[in-house]
């Protein structure tokens, strides 16, 4: 006796969400890569928490434990430096916490205010065409002739130290890879019927713009996105070694490493490796969550 087929079961329709995370599941080192990036992150959030010790609070510190070797003891018999400690004697552990949590706000918010910026021109210049597109797009050429380092050095040499100061640097060296990337999607998104419709029913420019030319222009904008905000970090981390970047109140990894580059040469590499291995973590965690957003989100480029 052959069943008859049974009718769809209309409570297991796959949602759009549901299928986005299917499809990003499908790769191990993305799954690895979010569970990294969401434990660092959870980590800085947390860090007066979770860190052993405020490495910036000078009542809690004592010169005698300066460049203690990883797992050596307070000299107060208080707590047990696991990565040693730094030049003032503050614990790794919780110097490299505190630093993560500037060194993921500075990429963060320069990524999501140069985003910001980049997409409005972007699908602004894509839209209205003419000579708003052909002046903006030369200073985007312009801006991406010179290397990103060079322009953020300028800007710190005449803005000075500060998070604000390298977030205004790292804005400027990123937001013209956002307006390029916003207005081939949306250039593409111009030419379809629903906007030849919307100007049919007399909408107006920025309706179209922000209603419709913009959210069809996020899906690249945020595998862009994901990369810069490693860049931005990587960047960030570069100026401070040089000493432009962030000053010593409000240290982030890259700060960290170079206080302790002039000890390596003595044998006292925890000082600058474990910070560095801290950052190199942060970064590759950022790319192979980019990386699978990149497949899933434009599948002819997947791999």
């Amino acid at each position: 006796m052959v069943a008859s087929p049974q009718p769809e079961d209309s409570s297991r329709v796959e949602t759009p969400l549901a299928r986005f995370w299917s499809q990003f599941a499908e790769s191990r080192l993305a799954l690895v890569g979010l569970a990294m990036l969401v434990a660092i992150i959870g980590t800085a959030l947390l860090a007066p928490v979770v860190a052993p010790q405020n490495p910036y609070d000078l009542a809690a510190l004592d010169l005698m434990d300066a460049r203690q070797p990883p797992g050596s003891e307070a000299m107060s018999g208080a707590m047990v430096y696991r990565l040693g400690t730094d030049g003032q004697g503050r614990d790794m552990v919780s110097a490299i916490i505190y630093g993560l949590r500037v060194s993921l706000y500075v990429g963060i918010a320069s990524g999501a205010i140069a985003l910001t910026l980049g997409a409005i021109l972007g699908v602004l210049a894509a839209y209205l065409g003419g000579r708003f597109e052909q002046v903006l797009m030369r200073i985007v050429d312009i801006q991406l002739g010179f290397p990103a380092i060079l322009v953020a050095l300028i800007l710190l040499a005449v803005l000075g130290k500060g998070v604000d100061k390298i977030i205004i640097a790292l804005v400027t060296v990123q937001w013209a890879y956002y307006a390029r990337t916003a207005r081939s999607a949306a250039l593409v998104e111009r030419s379809k019927e629903y906007i030849e419709a919307a100007r049919g029913l007399g909408l107006s420019a920025g309706r179209i713009v922000l209603r419709h030319l913009l959210p069809n222009a996020l899906p690249p904008l945020i595998v862009v996105g994901t990369v810069q905000v490693a860049h931005a970090i990587a960047l960030e981390a570069t100026l401070s070694f040089l000493g432009l970047g962030l000053p010593p109140t409000e240290p982030s990894l890259g700060l960290l490493i170079a206080n302790g580059y002039e000890f390596l040469l003595s044998g006292k590499y925890w000082i600058s490796v474990y910070p560095g291995v801290a950052l190199l973590v942060t970064i590759l965690s950022i790319n192979l969550v980019g990386d699978q957003l990149r497949d899933v989100l434009n599948p002819r480029l997947a791999k």
